[in-house]
């Protein structure tokens, strides 16, 4: 392992949903001679864009981000691969004299990265196949006992919805006959990206939950004025979709496609959504509660205003200042 002062820098920059990450990324570009890797599993898929809230095409064109649209929906997407994807992207952008800017909410992907991920078997179609359509005629819940069966310590840790950690963790005992958790026991900290580089934490965190709460609402309210439930409509469409794909189970997509099969109403679908998305930053958030390491970069003041782009900018530039990057 080189030493620290060495080693190229990485920077990571993580978020809650809705919390100003991509607006922030693009704005440090101005001031780092870096490039953008997206850390978001709805992002990955080609036709998912207004639910994702994926930048839109100019902006892409102007600023391009890796690892966006690189998947099918109907193919599932796992922190391993993006682990597979990122860590070459990370090492040519380095190796080019750029600095990896990795952006997203999908904490997971960047645990793995961190962390390093045990050697697990690559995907089998098969099994997958099995897996899920077990699941479309069952129900995740009863796959999550099947897995509490073979994989106590990893079902402990899932909910019981949690559908593409529980295809994968049963993917593995079934290719391997043994648990993901004792695999992952016996490789801990395998590969982890702090091995190789400077690894440079940020964290969009409101000091007012109230706040962040209101950007979620005004986002999915105006995610639908922009067409979001045809989005999801040419996917309900597709005959090779169904709501047991990690595409579709994506936040947001779930709910409208709930409401698409008639499962309730429009009102209906929209506090589900809300909820939903809602629910999915609390998880963020608690996730970097924990996080060793983490720079925080408050959205807001204590008293619940909320802070310019320059000046989360400036708070960021100032973090980074003893970086090697300057």
């Amino acid at each position: 392992m080189p030493p620290a002062a060495k080693r190229p820098t990485v920077i990571f920059l993580m978020g809650p949903t809705a919390s100003g990450k991509t607006d922030l990324a693009v704005s440090l570009l101005d001031h780092l001679n870096a490039e953008i890797i997206s850390v978001d599993s709805a992002l990955v898929y080609r036709g998912m864009d207004i639910g994702s809230a994926k930048p839109d095409a100019e902006l892409l064109a102007r600023v391009p981000h890796h690892l966006i649209d690189i998947r099918d929906p109907a193919e599932p997407y796992s922190a391993a691969d993006f682990v597979s994807d990122a860590r070459p992207l990370i090492r040519r952008i380095t190796e080019a004299g750029r600095v990896p800017l990795l952006v997203g909410g999908t904490m997971l992907y960047f645990k793995a990265l961190l962390d390093g991920l045990a050697d697990l078997p690559a995907s089998d179609p098969d099994v997958r196949r099995t897996i899920l359509a077990k699941a479309a005629q069952c129900g995740w819940p009863a796959l999550h006992a099947e897995l509490a069966a073979v994989d106590p310590v990893m079902a402990a840790k899932l909910h019981p919805n949690h559908s593409q950690r529980i295809q994968r963790a049963l993917e593995v005992y079934r290719i391997t006959g043994r648990p993901m958790s004792q695999l992952q026991r016996d490789q801990d900290g395998a590969g982890s990206l702090a091995d190789d580089y400077q690894v440079r934490q940020l964290a969009l965190i409101p000091h007012q939950r109230r706040l962040l709460h209101q950007r979620i609402e005004e986002r999915f309210l105006k995610m639908l004025e922009l067409g979001f439930v045809d989005e999801v409509n040419r996917l309900f469409l597709r005959r090779d979709l169904n709501d047991a794909l990690p595409s579709i189970r994506a936040v947001g997509y779930r709910q409208v496609w709930g409401f698409l099969a008639g499962d309730y109403g429009f009102d209906e679908m929209v506090a589900r959504g809300i909820a939903a998305t809602r629910q999915l930053a609390k998880r963020q958030l608690t996730w970097l509660r924990k996080w060793p390491g983490l720079n925080v970069v408050p959205i807001d003041t204590v008293a619940g205003e909320v802070l310019g782009g320059d000046e989360m900018t400036t708070q960021c530039l100032k973090i980074l200042r003893n970086s090697p990057i300057y």
